[in-house]
């Protein structure tokens, strides 16, 4: 176990030690279940061990979230974003700390690490201000003396799934609102990021405990799929946040429906870039490596495909496998380092397995394909010249692979772009003004996220982020994604002395 070596120090500043309770349950840590070890992807040593949960650690910490639920709602709205201030203020104290835990964990760099904390910090300030502004609307009614409006409401209890690439930020787009809205939250992270999911209830459950609210209306689970399908079978449970495969997803999906749950899917992403005759290189070019390598290719908003028009398509290539030469491979905590490693060793296996799967579909690596030598994760972040009608190129491997191919006309660009199952993140570089509106409008990208001269990855809070198709059709994080959290009641009143359908009948 490598938890005390002098650069993991910083731990016990974030309470976590060599072995650890892996439930927050009723204001209360516990552990009942398998006793599982935290991986470092850079080197696949052991950072710490994790008690997780059981099924009774489940049903106790749910008995005592849905009792505080109850108490919560009825707090003003205005209290509960003071709550959350509070959360971002604690999380600014540790923001470095936590930062580097996520790189350590998840082995993305250190910035992103860092970016990624900030991110649930800047959504603290976005849910403080929404917290006085959970409107509803006015109506005019068809009747005489009658009003009709509406009400926003809690649903009670959120349960939030995370995915292991983004092991807090995703908890913080939906925690941040569901508990302004007046939502008790059940939180299962990641299975493979159990530190995270550990360290970041820590200083949420400090917020509640010095107000004097209980600490379960944050209840929080370490745990593989026994306890996410509990969480998905739960009536108690009405709306299920899930980020994760289009498959896993679609199961989730299915089970709360079958009790009449709502869901909130983020899924599977397919992202390209669109090149047009047009475009500033000079920004296209790195734009596509940082979508492309970023995170070692694990985002869902990762750039796959590129798109390039046949004019500029040897240039642009030529430039970006330059630039991919130049790329540093290492410890994403070291300085400098820009591709860090596969969060596990079934990513490194797949990635070997899925560059076969590539060769064997007629497509040709320009770069990369090959596995460095090396205790961890790793590997080549890799080009690939393909056909964009290749089997392979329809499904998201989750590393950095990025498949080129060329077009003649926009027109053309667009179907290649809507030719994939998911419908995540696009974009499309060009100076033309007729080119953006086509592409931002009906004949345009089918996707939730469509940008002009950005890359698909780094959506900002304030929009809702999300996609179609089976990318899942969940909306998080920013504009009215609120309205999930809540539900909608439609209110008529009558200020009136008489029903207006009832004039003429005596009832006596």
């Amino acid at each position: 176990m490598s938890f005390g070596k002098k650069e993991h120090e910083f731990l016990r500043d974030i309470g976590l030690g060599p072995q650890n309770l892996g439930c927050y349950v009723n204001g209360a840590w516990q552990g009942n279940g398998p006793v599982v070890s935290s991986v470092n992807p850079a080197d696949n040593q052991i950072i710490a061990e994790v008690a997780e949960a059981s099924i009774g650690d489940y049903e106790e910490g749910m008995q005592a979230c849905a009792r505080a639920a109850k108490l919560w709602m009825q707090i003003p709205a205005p209290k509960r974003g003071e709550i959350v201030r509070q959360i971002g203020d604690a999380l600014r104290t540790k923001l470095h700390h936590l930062g580097r835990l996520v790189s350590l964990e998840m082995g993305k760099i250190l910035a992103e690490g860092i970016g990624e904390v900030q991110e649930i910090i800047d959504m603290c300030d976005f849910a403080v201000g929404l917290s006085r502004q959970l409107n509803g609307s006015v109506i005019p009614s068809e009747r005489p003396n009658h009003m009709m409006l509406e009400m926003w409401n809690p649903l009670g209890i959120v349960g939030v799934i995370t995915a292991f690439n983004f092991p807090c930020a995703v908890l913080g787009w939906n925690a941040c609102i569901a508990l302004v809205c007046g939502n008790a939250v059940v939180w299962k992270g990641a299975p493979t990021t159990p530190l995270i999911t550990i360290a970041m209830t820590k200083i949420i459950a400090g917020v509640f405990e010095k107000n004097k609210l209980p600490g379960a209306l944050f209840t929080a689970f370490c745990g593989g799929a026994e306890i996410g399908q509990a969480i998905a079978k739960d009536p108690r449970i009405p709306l299920v946040s899930f980020t994760g495969s289009s498959k896993v997803g679609l199961a989730v999906q299915q089970t709360v429906n079958q009790r009449y749950g709502k869901c909130l899917l983020e899924l599977s992403g397919n992202n390209a870039i669109i090149i047009m005759d047009d475009a500033n290189i000079e920004l296209a070019v790195p734009s596509v490596l940082f979508a492309a390598v970023g995170t070692a290719g694990q985002r869902c908003t990762t750039c796959r495909r590129l798109l390039l028009h046949e004019s500029i398509y040897e240039k642009v290539l030529s430039r970006l496998l330059d630039v991919y030469k130049q790329i540093k491979i290492g410890n994403p905590l070291e300085k400098g380092t820009l591709l860090g490693p596969l969060h596990t060793r079934a990513s490194k296996e797949n990635f070997v397995n899925g560059i076969e799967i590539i060769k064997s579909q007629g497509g040709k690596i320009l770069s990369g394909g090959s596995v460095p030598e090396s205790e961890g994760n790793f590997v080549h972040p890799t080009i690939v010249e393909i056909s964009p009608t290749a089997d392979v190129v329809k499904e998201e491997l989750f590393g950095p692979v990025l498949y080129v191919m060329k077009f003649r006309t926009l027109k053309e660009a667009i179907e290649i772009n809507n030719s994939v199952p998911q419908g995540l993140s696009s974009s499309i570089f060009t100076r033309r003004p007729e080119i953006i509106f086509t592409w931002i409008g009906p004949p345009g990208s089918d996707c939730g996220i469509v940008n002009v001269n950005i890359p698909t990855n780094g959506a900002e809070i304030g929009g809702a982020f999300g996609g179609e198709k089976a990318t899942g059709g969940g909306r998080e994080a920013g504009s009215d994604s609120w309205k999930q959290y809540m539900r909608r009641s439609t209110c008529t009143i009558n200020y009136g002395i008489e029903l207006p359908l009832a004039q003429g009948i005596n009832f006596g």
